[in-house]
């Protein structure tokens, strides 16, 4: 696993196609954005490990802007 650290606004490219974005970092939490094209499902683990094993994958949906 590859560990990075990153502030605010800075950015992880993976391959050519997904952008991770640093959104916001809380007390608790951090937000990320996460560009990847339409044809690629981002899913969070959680909702991966809870899908059963014949469903389909889960729809991406649209993105949304996110406020400050």
């Amino acid at each position: 696993m590859l560990v990075l650290s990153r502030k605010v606004g800075e950015r992880i490219l993976i391959g050519e196609n997904i952008a991770v974005t640093v959104v916001r970092v809380t007390g608790g939490g951090v937000r990320l954005g996460v560009e990847a094209p339409p044809n690629m499902a981002v899913v969070r683990q959680e909702l991966k490990d809870r899908m059963e094993p014949h469903q389909a994958p889960m729809p991406k949906p649209p993105l949304k802007a996110v406020g400050g």
